[in-house]
């Protein structure tokens, strides 16, 4: 799908990777509808965008995703203002790392309606305009963690293979109609996310090795060269791309042994 002149979607717009979209669409698309929690970040950088593109039409949306409620107002809301988007960004997304049991139940909730709920009402809300206009796109942000079970991250790495599986069987529903469905599967990115998905009980944990991590610059960068190129998987980086088809090419048992063997043995 060509960029310029899309109207854009982009959730978890107020920082991180969606903060990045919004700022590597401006010059390409016409307009951009940035959602995410926090009202004075958003006020902020629509004021940025702006500035670099007087031509650019921003509206920003405030709304937690993790809020049942809040959800469903930002859909009844762009139902009304019959924006004719033809680009969703679902970008945003919640962590926890450590074990299950002995993780924040609220928390999980909210990681699994943000994660999963969200990303996919809000995909069942646009889509059916971008199939009426025969134009538009999604791209959903996974990650590397989709591809396999992570001890620790348990949660967090089911909800991404929800968000890869599903992105994969929508984009074969939708062959032939005009809108394409990419997933974005970025390994480790130095964001919020990482800090916010730590625990208070172990917050020197870190996600991966120095050489894994990817600048964000380049996750988004190629995320959006995915959509123009409307490619199905995209993975950042050399490092994750090499470690990706690895595990996509490793037999389950052999994760199980190796997970098996790095648990921390459990005494009765």
């Amino acid at each position: 799908m060509k960029l310029e002149g899309c109207t854009a979607l982009i959730t978890g717009a107020s920082a991180g990777l969606g903060r990045e979209f919004a700022r590597q669409l401006v010059g390409r698309a016409s307009a951009l509808v940035l959602v995410a929690r926090r009202r004075d970040r958003l006020e902020e950088l629509r004021d940025e965008l702006t500035a670099r593109d007087p031509n650019l039409d921003v509206l920003i949306r405030p709304a937690d995703l993790s809020n049942a409620g809040q959800l469903m107002e930002l859909c009844d809301g762009l139902q009304r203002d019959n924006l004719p988007l033809d680009l969703l960004i679902n970008n945003a997304g919640l962590g926890d790392r450590g074990n299950f049991e002995t993780g924040d139940p609220a928390r999980l909730g909210d990681m699994l309606q943000v994660n999963v709920v969200a990303l996919t009402t809000l995909t069942r809300a646009l889509l059916p305009g971008m199939l009426a206009r025969k134009r538009g796109a999604v791209l959903n942000v996974s990650s590397c963690a989709s591809f396999l079970p992570m001890p620790g991250f348990a949660v967090y790495a089911a909800t991404k293979a929800y968000v890869t599986s599903f992105s994969e069987a929508l984009r074969m529903e939708l062959r032939g109609s005009g809108v394409t469905v990419t997933a974005l599967c970025p390994g480790p990115v130095h964001t919020e996310f990482d800090g916010i998905a730590r625990r208070a009980t172990n917050p020197d944990q870190r996600a991966a090795p120095e050489l894994a991590y990817v600048p964000v610059e380049k996750v988004v960068r190629d995320g959006l060269e995915g959509v123009a190129r409307t490619r199905p998987i995209i993975i950042p980086g050399v490092v994750m791309k090499l470690a990706m088809t690895a595990v996509r090419l490793t037999p389950m048992p052999l994760f199980r042994m190796a997970g098996q063997a790095s648990a921390p043995a459990r005494h009765s």
